[in-house]
């Protein structure tokens, strides 16, 4: 399958900048799975397509202030790195720019040397291990120094850090957020739960390997990069008894889903536990556990658009990008939403 199966033309205009004032107000365009049907909705909407006995799964992951600017000691020559993932301790694997002007041994001094970064090691694709010291406490000092890490297409500068975090964050160690998570509000879920929909939390900390470009003509030879998941015993057991009880799986957001399909048996029996995975779902893959999908509009020719593409078919997603163009939909991040679903199981709609 070649990556150019996966191609849809995005005019610039369309990627939006900046989130909306009320994160619920987003477009929701409502796609069948199997027929190919198109709904346009607003994100809100989505409470009607939802029914006694589903189980919404979320990923609770929280976006750390990835983004540090410093100074080279000796130099001052300026260097922007981005934590990727915590190695241990207090040595993380980073992105650095300009990359020449970080060295094994280099040492980067951030907020007039309330931290400082020793590079270490230099690992896969350029990648720096930098080990930090500092006096205090590392998540504080992150916090006052550090940048939300939004993606390169948003220009913006974001007013509210908490905007790039969904209501429901809570276990710090994403370098970017689970984007379609952003549409719900507390009071949104409130009503989901009301209406007797569970509500199960997993874990996955999004590495910036699931928006890498896929630099291979066939897909299949892509390699994707790990991202660490847990998944609690509790969350699984409310997984488990509504498959087995005949409820829906929803996944908000492709990470929700991979975090699952990762951690469930063949026979689709969600186990409960921790890992690092390497999951790439595109089309072919059988699902397991997941049956419907909320997730955000996503880039050309991305491993994003491949899973969404394994869900529904390539037709009928590329159909519904192009129709979502025409009606002039918000992409990426901060864009609006779809939702993947089955006529058949459908909630009540209004």
């Amino acid at each position: 399958m070649n990556v150019r199966d996966f191609y849809f033309d995005l005019p610039q205009e369309l990627i939006a900048q900046d989130p909306l004032e009320d994160r619920s107000a987003s477009r929701l365009l409502v796609l069948d799975k199997h027929t190919g049907e198109i709904e346009h909705r607003h994100f809100k909407d989505i409470l009607d397509y939802l029914k006694k006995g589903d189980c919404l799964v979320i990923n609770d992951t929280k976006v750390i202030p990835a983004r540090l600017f410093g100074v080279k000691e000796g130099t001052e020559a300026k260097i922007e790195i981005l934590l990727l993932k915590r190695r241990e301790n207090d040595i993380w694997e980073t992105l650095v720019k300009p990359g020449k002007k970080a060295k094994v041994g280099t040492v980067i001094s951030f907020g007039e040397g309330l931290l400082k970064g020793t590079v270490i090691d230099v690992v896969e694709e350029g990648n720096r291990l930098i080990q930090f010291s500092y006096e205090g406490i590392f998540e504080e000092i992150l916090d006052q120094l550090g940048q939300m890490p939004l993606p390169p297409y948003i220009t913006h500068q974001l007013q509210d850090k908490n905007r790039y975090q969904t209501v429901y964050a809570k276990n710090e160690g994403s370098a970017a957020a689970p984007t379609a998570g952003l549409h719900f509000t507390k009071e949104l879920l409130k009503k989901i739960q009301e209406k007797g929909v569970e509500i199960a939390h997993v874990t996955l900390h999004v590495g910036l390997g699931t928006f890498r470009p896929v630099k291979v003509d066939e897909i299949e030879a892509h390699h994707m990069h790990s991202e660490f998941y847990i998944v609690e015993e509790e969350e699984a057991r409310k997984v488990n008894d509504a498959k087995r009880n005949g409820g829906r799986i929803v996944c908000v957001g492709t990470t929700s889903c991979r975090t699952v399909e990762s951690a469930s048996t063949q026979d689709g029996i969600l186990k409960a536990g921790s890992g690092w995975t390497e999951i790439f779902i595109y089309p072919g893959y059988r699902f397991k556990i997941l049956d419907c999908l909320i997730t955000n509009f996503h880039l050309p020719e991305s491993t994003l658009i491949m899973l969404v593409s394994a869900l529904a078919g390539r037709d009928h997603v590329l159909h519904a990008y192009e129709e979502a163009v025409r009606e002039r939909y918000r992409f990426f991040s901060f864009g609006d939403a779809m939702f993947l679903t089955d006529q058949k199981d459908r909630g009540t709609v209004n």
